[in-house]
């Protein structure tokens, strides 16, 4: 069913009844979710992929995106009802779908410019599927103004105009490890398109998924700079809680304890510091926005210098705790625990560890590291794999990511060289691992 011009309650009928079609593009840790949910919710879902073997993995009912709870299940319970399947034919997804849903990666250069080419590249191969009454939904985090001014002229490219066909923005707004429970309703989703029609058409299709609902914005635009805008919160708050952090650490207070007891009025709203900000959002927002407007945006660009130097100051404090032992830096041996930008996800985009590790490289004599999800698959990142219970000749340990399984280690039975801890993530009781005799230096 053609659902751009359709009424709400038409539309969310044939949603459930399967007589919606669906085409998914980008079947990675994001989409896949999204791909599987609505397939789950009555639609027929083709996943689009230039992936050969995530398209096969997924015919055979198997799913490769690891580390999201429900996600096999509903990947193989949907494939087996014929309600979800896979193509690289990105063309041909288009022709069978009356929904198109762009969820792929976007990316930053060498210079930090916003790289659109992959979004570029799924709105040419729509175009030539695209036919009277479908709509196409971009849930790709992008810069403001791309999908008025870049998606729609190349989907007008199919020689139909806007109005023939819809297009609305409707940002992601999921994290790894949760995306199930996000896409479901953790959150209301936010729609907004080119014209009053596309808006109403998505609205409708994600309040069939969507449990808390969906808010309508006035337009496409809106719609991009409300994620954007929720990434920016975040960074710039971040940097706060780093300076500041860094001025306690000068005056000799506590930072967390400060921040707790600031934050129990109203107005405030600290974030809580750490050796830097990773991931494929909150470290790229920014530049979304700095790198393609005219306005001051001096702030951001701050920020994003503050959250990027926390790699520098968390080695500066390794090299404090070390001079407190009589240790130099440049003759010990450093293992850093974590090379993810967030613990018990298995993602290392921007992860401030292994800025860490490329830090020490140049001034310690030996760079270790342990991630559990990695084992020694480490070494590509420039440090040697090493086992917490083998650190007889470790001089000082980094907590880099805040991973459950470094919160149960027991550190009075660790046979370090040097008993020097630096606490990146907020991960460890510092009364407990001072009583054992460690020299502890945190970012608290």
């Amino acid at each position: 069913m053609k659902v751009y011009g359709a009424n709400k309650s038409n539309i969310i009928e044939a949603m459930k009844s399967g007589d919606v079609t669906i085409a998914v593009y980008g079947l990675g840790k994001m989409g896949l979710p999204l791909a599987a949910v609505f397939a789950d919710c009555g639609a027929r879902v083709i996943g689009a992929d230039v992936s050969p073997e995530v398209v096969a993995s997924i015919n055979r009912g198997k799913c490769h995106v690891v580390g999201e709870p429900g996600l096999a299940g509903l990947v193989a319970k949907n494939t087996a009802a014929g309600r979800l399947s896979a193509t690289s034919d990105m063309v041909d997804a288009a022709k069978q779908a009356d929904v198109m849903v762009i969820l792929v990666p976007t990316f930053l250069d060498a210079d930090n410019n916003p790289d659109m080419s992959i979004v570029e590249s799924v709105c040419k191969n729509i175009a030539q599927g695209l036919d009277k009454g479908d709509l196409v939904i971009q849930e790709s985090t992008v810069p403001p103004r791309i999908t008025h001014d870049v998606i729609l002229p190349l989907l007008e490219g199919s020689g139909l105009s806007r109005g023939e066909f819809g297009v609305a923005h409707c940002p992601e707004r999921t994290s790894s490890g949760r995306a199930i429970e996000d896409i479901r309703g953790a959150y209301p989703k936010v729609v907004g398109g080119v014209d009053e029609v596309s808006t109403q058409a998505a609205a409708a299709i994600y309040s069939v998924i969507n449990s808390k609902g969906v808010i309508s914005v006035t337009d496409a635009t809106t719609a991009e700079a409300v994620k954007v805008f929720e990434g920016l919160y975040r960074d710039v708050n971040i940097a706060l809680a780093n300076e500041l952090a860094v001025v306690c650490d000068e005056i000799g207070i506590s930072a967390i304890e400060t921040f707790d007891v600031a934050n129990t009025q109203p107005y405030s709203h600290i974030h809580k510091p750490g050796c830097g900000v990773g991931g494929h959002c909150i470290p790229v927002y920014p530049y979304f926005i700095t790198k393609t407007v005219k306005s001051d945006t001096r702030l951001l660009t701050l920020a994003r210098e503050i959250n990027d130097g926390m790699a520098g100051y968390t080695v500066d404090l390794v090299r404090r705790g070390l001079g407190e032992v009589g240790v130099e830096l440049k003759d010990a041996n450093v293992l850093v625990l974590g090379v993810t930008y967030r613990g018990d996800v298995k993602e290392t985009r921007c992860s401030p560890a292994l800025s860490i590790i490329d830090i020490l490289k140049g001034e310690c004599r030996g760079v270790f590291a342990y991630d559990p999800l990695f084992g020694d698959d480490v070494r590509q990142f420039g440090a040697e794999p090493r086992r917490v219970d083998d650190l007889e000749d470790i001089d000082a340990v980094v907590i880099a990511a805040d991973y459950e399984e470094f919160r149960e280690i027991e550190w009075g039975e660790l046979r370090l060289r040097h008993r020097v801890l630096v606490d990146g993530r907020g991960v460890v009781d510092v009364e407990d691992v001072v009583g054992k005799g460690y020299k502890f230096m945190s970012i608290k």
